[in-house]
């Protein structure tokens, strides 16, 4: 491999010829051999700091023309433009167990988009501090790619990933109107409940879901750039955050503002930690839904057999014919780590020690992880489940029929204790509600049969 020599304020050092990457790039590289290949830090976050760069530089160039020359502004935004759209990278290969800051991050983003411009540009113009990392600091630029990152896999990805299970979820409702089944209550029998209603709780769920995650979103609107080091902006050029804040909203179309206090928004994380409680809440709900669906398919003899779903691929090695429910598996299992990653996320920002949080890059690591596997495992369980659920209506009328907690409806006319005799002696003999009714004398035939009626019990 052929090498090129780099050098920052400590001296120099050798970097691979082909990357783009410069001096503290490479001792980074060098110190943190951790997780390498598994757990770099997230593309989300590389591409929020050539959003981030690129809003930098045109506001530099609006405040500051001198240093930020209009052939400095134009190579430097060619450059980020390849690093937001992921053409760079390869050249991004740092871990997230760095410093916790983000500061090597952060200048890996500034050596990159200033050795790539000056490749575009055929001459040294950008320098990594003076021109990228104009007015800026790691403090700053660390939580603002944050909440940039953040804000839009939640606005771009996960949210609607929601809205489109809510909707099959709808379709479901309509598609299956009119067909009553017995309601299940600590995994015993209950009175009776519509499929229709049963399958409306979890879609109300997901409402619920997504009006938290909304609710979230609007505290990640708040960017700390702008307050360099320490959060009194030092070394930046007056309304700097106002309007990279208002150039940030313009590249991506989504609606930012700077922080109001930036001492807070360098040192807390607490908008992160209430958007993943959002995603935890997602989380819970999607695992009771998966497992709601599952426990209605099993079988598909022995179980409860009220509905059917799609069968995806085979379930054994060993048992020809078996098909297990792979897709719920899929979304209770990322809700496990979900539920684990906010206890990180959690504990990353409680660790704000005076003027910076130094856990960074484990927060937004989990926080992003959570997004995405909460986006990708929603859709795959929205198109290879839920939008092949069927209702099996004979067996849902036969558990009907066999739940003794239909006895309730007759709580009105011979009251409580009556019921729980009546309900206890047709479990005892195997037989129905109405012959036991009519055996204890509670009830006459015409009687029972005209305030006997299950399906109007929903």
């Amino acid at each position: 491999m052929k090498y090129r020599t780099e050098h920052d304020s400590m001296g120099e050092i050798q970097v691979p010829a082909h990357c783009l990457w410069g001096a503290q790039t490479q001792r980074s590289v060098e110190h943190f051999r951790i997780g390498v290949g598994q757990e770099t830090m997230p593309k989300e976050i590389i591409h929020a700091f050539g959003i981030l760069k690129k809003a930098a530089a045109r506001v530099n160039h609006r405040l500051q023309p001198s240093r930020m020359t209009p052939e400095k502004l134009s190579a430097l935004e060619a450059a980020c433009d390849e690093v937001i759209s992921g053409n760079l990278d390869d050249h991004f290969p740092l871990v997230v167990w760095q410093t916790g800051s983000g500061t090597q991050s952060n200048m890996n983003a500034n050596e990159v988009i200033a050795n790539r411009g000056n490749q575009l540009a055929g001459a040294p113009l950008l320098h990594p501090n003076d021109d990228v990392n104009m007015s800026q600091s790691s403090n700053d630029t660390f939580p603002t790619a944050m909440h940039v990152a953040a804000l839009l896999i939640l606005e771009e990805r996960l949210i609607p990933a929601v809205r489109d299970l809510i909707a099959a979820f709808l379709h479901l409702e309509e598609e299956h109107q009119g067909i009553v089944k017995s309601g299940r209550t600590h995994l015993q029998d209950a009175t009776p409940i519509s499929f229709s209603q049963e399958i409306s709780g979890w879609r109300s769920s997901l409402e619920k879901d997504e009006k938290l995650l909304l609710l979230a979103t609007e505290e990640l609107r708040d960017l700390a750039l702008g307050g360099t080091a320490v959060g009194t902006g030092l070394n930046c050029p007056k309304d700097f955050d106002r309007l990279v804040a208002e150039e940030i909203s313009r590249i991506t179309s989504h609606d930012f503002r700077t922080a109001e206090n930036k001492f807070h928004a360098l040192t807390s994380k607490d908008e992160l930690v209430f958007a993943h409680g959002a995603m935890k809440a997602l989380a819970a709900d999607m695992m009771k839904i998966a497992n709601d669906v599952r426990w209605l398919a099993s079988g598909p003899r022995n179980g409860l057999g009220e509905i059917t779903i799609p069968e995806n691929e085979p379930g054994s090695s060993i048992m020809p014919g078996k098909v297990n429910p792979t897709q719920c598996e899929a979304v209770t299992m990322v809700s496990v780590q979900v539920m684990g990653n906010d206890v990180a996320v959690g504990i990353a920002a409680s660790q704000g020690n005076f003027e910076l949080n130094v856990f960074m890059p484990v927060c937004i690591y989990n926080f992003l992880q959570s997004a995405r596997l909460l986006t990708e495992s929603i859709t795959s369980f929205r198109i290879h489940c839920v939008e092949g659920i069927r209702a099996n209506e004979e067996k849902m009328s036969k558990n009907l029929r066999d739940s003794l907690m239909l006895v309730t409806a007759l709580n009105p006319y011979i009251g409580y204790e009556n019921a729980a005799k009546t309900a206890k002696l047709a479990y005892q003999e195997n037989i129905s509600l109405r012959e036991a009714c009519l055996r204890l004398g509670f009830l006459t035939v015409e009687r029972f049969d005209e305030v006997f009626h299950p399906e109007q019990m929903i």
